[in-house]
């Protein structure tokens, strides 16, 4: 009678991840190549595009990414599921430069007086997990009410590179906003000098010493009614300057009562932050990232 094999045997099964530790300085794709040399280099760019590398806890799509020794590196053989959840802020995408993330509405950029739970306190404790010694910086804000992507640095260095040249970095900066007025404004642009009163309310003014120039782009997606779905882009990035625009155009934002608004529907003020494009400060490399339109503004404008 020919043998034959126990069904219930124990079967070898591969780890659900691989981690390894950098030693020397190198490129990620370079790095990968070494560990796994039977792979193909075709095979490893894979493993980055389907997002089951991680970078010292973050995942890493970048095959240039530089490394430097200590940085820690983690091969999930599943695909990571995507996006990182701390306390509603979601990570969009990190590395050992920058982290790009989409934060929720009625949350602080930085800390006040009042409130120490920010997006920057959070992404500070998130990165000293990873080594202690980690710091973050602001590359630039959101407004509390507002939702949607924001950029922060890992490093004075790159915080400076983003800064020092913003508007030839960030070559694409658009936001979503539902507005409300007597009429449609259609596409066009829109500009401004902007100051600020005691109270700490913008205003436009024709005074060019006081106030600071101001450049928006807006278009018009959808209307129902009085209700328009508009997407601004900025060519300048001064406080408040989308909710001032839109007020002087005669269509104030939803649920800004500050500048103008008589209407709230969704409990907070209808704005978003929905595109962030630019080049990556260390790599060169072009990134460009998109969120999610929120739900709510979306159903205002469906049949």
């Amino acid at each position: 009678m020919p043998y034959r094999a126990k069904k219930n045997y124990k079967r070898f099964e591969k780890p659900k991840v691989t981690n390894l530790e950098v030693t020397e300085s190198d490129e990620l794709i370079n790095f990968l190549m070494k560990k796994f040399p039977d792979r193909s280099h075709n095979k490893v760019k894979s493993w980055l595009r389907n997002k089951t590398v991680e970078l010292n806890g973050a995942v890493v799509t970048l095959y240039n990414q530089k490394l430097i020794p200590g940085d820690k590196i983690s091969i999930h053989w599943k695909r990571i599921a995507s996006g990182r959840d701390l306390k509603g802020i979601t990570i969009v995408y990190e590395d050992s430069d920058i982290i790009v993330i989409n934060k929720p509405a009625g949350m602080l950029s930085v800390a006040t007086a009042k409130s120490n739970e920010t997006a920057y306190s959070i992404l500070s404790q998130h990165i000293k997990e990873q080594n202690p010694n980690n710091r973050i910086f602001i590359v630039h804000r959101l407004d509390r009410e507002t939702s949607g992507l924001m950029m922060f640095a890992k490093s004075e260095e790159i915080q400076a590179l983003l800064q020092d040249d913003w508007k030839t970095n960030i070559y694409d900066r658009r936001y979503i906003a539902v507005t409300a007025g007597d009429k449609p404004i259609g596409d066009g642009v829109y500009e401004s000098y902007l100051a600020q009163n005691k109270a700490y309310v913008v205003y436009s003014t024709k005074d060019r010493e006081n106030g600071q120039l101001a450049v928006t782009h807006y278009k018009t997606l959808k209307t129902k009614g009085r209700y328009s779905l508009m997407e601004i882009n900025l060519e300048t990035g001064r406080k408040n300057q989308i909710r001032v625009h839109m007020s002087d155009l005669g269509q104030p934002i939803i649920g800004d009562k500050k500048y103008g608004s008589k209407e709230n529907l969704f409990n907070r003020i209808g704005l978003h932050a929905w595109i962030l494009g630019f080049t990556h400060p260390r790599t060169h490399e072009k990134m460009h990232f998109e969120s999610n339109i929120p739900n709510e503004f979306l159903k205002v404008f469906e049949s």
